[in-house]
């Protein structure tokens, strides 16, 4: 099963999707969907829910993420350089130095660079030490631009969204290191799931209702899911540093982030499968996050919510983790659907 959920991975790293442009994934989604033999529909506010029956009329749902990280054309500059915002939470001096795209809304693509303000050693002398904030860096087209009629005679306008590249790399000792990986790697995995379903004819006590959501980094992914939904697990990345004792190796069971504890009950159900399971987990308290449950649960859903997923060092930076940490994820995963 790691071979499919790292073609998928890869697949979907691939594809832009920065919130709020994700149609080109979710119709990848679909072909796979397709394929599996899964009933599935893209609703009003973009996110798509993928349908299980069950026996009963207890209905779990699953949620993750197929949005990332991306950035805005925010105005253009009169020497015909890009003036952007961020779109979700990006460290910005990692962006220090990449190449970047610019899509404008008649889906032409032009190549850049983010840059900071100060980019030449030889010329600024605090091109060291400037702090990289969207008010200090800006955006250099690999066009012969230099006043803003050049660029908007490009058809570059306000409000064109701006993608940068993955970077994605599986090593040979098992790393995955990409930008995206939140939350894409839980995508894949619960594509991995999916088809585990499938091939082992398994047959679910509870109807599932998957949904991947599309504004997770932004703060309103699942404000809405569906009323049929009871309990509701988010699939995301789990945090590695500081105090945390999860690692690059685990899949992390949160009991608490900023928007408050999990309900107590989904969350010993889950360390209880990962004991049973004998698999390598953590339980972890994340003060800087929050999850498509989080919203789920601001939203005025009647569930109970808990949320796990693989262990993911620099997160909305440089990312990294390993595939024991996808396993794990994948395993806790498919133990919880079949134990309910």
């Amino acid at each position: 099963m790691n071979d499919y959920i790292l073609d998928i991975l890869k697949d979907i790293l691939a594809i832009d999707s920065p919130s709020g442009y994700c149609q080109n994934v979710l119709d990848y989604c679909k072909k796979e969907l397709d394929k599996l033999g899964y009933n599935y529909q893209q609703i009003n506010n973009g996110n798509l829910e993928i349908y299980i029956d069950g026996e009963d009329n207890y209905t779990l749902g699953i949620g993750a993420h197929i949005d990332t990280l991306g950035l805005m054309v925010t105005s253009i500059k009169n020497d015909g350089t890009l003036i952007f915002t961020n779109i979700g939470g990006a460290i910005l001096p990692t962006l220090d130095g990449e190449y970047c795209r610019i899509m404008t809304r008649e889906n032409q693509i032009y190549t850049g660079t983010i840059l900071s303000n100060s980019p030449a050693s030889h010329v600024y002398k605090d091109a060291k030490t400037v702090e990289r904030t969207i008010d200090t860096m800006h955006i250099r087209i690999d066009e012969k631009v230099f006043y803003k009629e050049d660029v908007l005679a490009l058809g570059i306008h306000n409000g064109d969204y701006v993608f940068y590249d993955p970077k994605t790399e599986i090593t040979s000792s098992g790393y995955i290191k990409s930008r995206f990986l939140d939350d894409k790697l839980s995508v894949a995995i619960i594509f991995g799931v999916l088809k585990t379903i499938k091939e082992e004819n398994i047959t679910l006590k509870h109807p599932l209702i998957i949904t991947l959501s599309t504004f997770e980094e932004i703060g309103h992914g699942c404000s809405y899911i569906n009323p049929q939904i009871d309990e509701f697990i988010a699939i995301d990345m789990g945090c590695v540093g500081s105090y945390l004792d999860g690692n690059e190796y685990a899949v992390s069971i949160c009991a608490k982030d900023n928007s408050g504890p999990y309900h107590y009950d989904v969350t010993n159900k889950l360390i209880q499968l990962a004991k049973e399971n004998q698999l390598n987990y953590v339980v972890d308290v994340f003060q800087y996050y929050s999850s498509d449950a989080s919203a789920a649960m601001r939203g005025g859903a009647n569930i109970k919510s808990g949320l796990i997923g693989a262990g993911v060092a620099a997160s909305h930076g440089m990312e990294r983790t390993h595939i024991e940490a996808m396993e794990n994820t994948y395993k806790l995963l498919l133990a919880y659907i079949k134990s309910c």
